[in-house]
């Protein structure tokens, strides 16, 4: 599978949850001091985004 949820650690020590696609990020959350916080942004994300409205606020 090309998609993929990581949880890496950043210099200050949190915990963020990356979305990757083919190994690059596409996007990733704030930072979390404990794992389990970012799993629980994983679990959200995972529950609620399939039905998100999408906005375009470009003029074009």
């Amino acid at each position: 599978m090309a998609h993929k949820f990581e949880i890496r650690q950043n210099k200050a020590g949190e915990y963020v949850a990356y979305f990757c696609h083919n190994s690059e990020a596409i996007f990733w959350t704030e930072g979390y001091k404990s794992k389990a916080s970012a799993k629980n942004a994983i679990e959200s994300i995972l529950k609620n985004g399939p039905e998100a409205e999408v906005i375009d606020t470009t003029a074009a």
